[in-house]
């Protein structure tokens, strides 16, 4: 009987160090980051364009629609506009889940993109860099082309001018203003002049 504890415990030992070491391994690896694009990519000059109006309860409505049905991977996570974006969810971590969560501040950018520069971030009770955090969530996902995390300037990039749309429409973010609740987008239909 004194064996069979014994083994257990060397099991049990075993598999914690492995999991520690497992974590200090993905903490410490180092950060693969893209530039992040600036200029526009595409020449929209000259198409028609609508504004649109948003406010934050319907876009919450519109953007976490869009995850549930669009985004299926790993990790569960919800977005809410209130006076900043703020991401929630959980991340897989061996048989349970991490809970974490995020703030961003959001800034529309002269091309159209929109910039999401992380204000606080919380990953269970770790103490964790943003950058490492980011980092994870980045390679535990698959995100569109369109959204673009780089952790070390612990920023994400959503470039909605290469967002996929219907007929080859473009949207810019123009007005990104979440206080205020001034949220304006410039929809780009392309037409053939005749």
């Amino acid at each position: 009987m004194r064996n069979k504890w014994k083994v257990g415990f060397w099991v049990l030992f075993s598999l914690v160090i492995t999991g520690v070491i497992l974590l200090m391994t993905l903490i410490v690896m180092p950060i693969s980051d893209d530039e992040t694009p600036l200029k526009d990519q595409h020449n929209l000059s000259g198409e028609p364009a609508f504004n649109i109006k948003a406010n934050k309860k319907d876009l919450n409505r519109v953007i976490n629609h869009y995850i549930e049905t669009e985004f299926q991977g790993p990790i569960d996570y919800s977005v809410q506009l209130k006076d900043d974006v703020e991401v929630s969810g959980s991340i897989p971590f061996f048989t349970s889940k991490l809970d974490f969560f995020m703030t961003f501040e959001p800034k529309a950018m002269e091309n159209g993109g929109l910039l999401l520069k992380n204000k606080t971030i919380s990953l269970g009770q770790l103490d964790l860099p943003v950058s490492r955090v980011l980092k994870i969530i980045n390679e535990s996902y698959n995100f569109p082309e369109w959204v673009n995390i780089h952790p070390k300037e612990e920023m994400i990039y959503i470039s909605l001018q290469n967002m996929e749309l219907k007929s080859n429409m473009k949207m810019k973010a123009k007005s990104f203003n979440l206080e205020d609740d001034n949220i304006e987008f410039l929809l780009l239909v392309p037409v053939e002049d005749e």
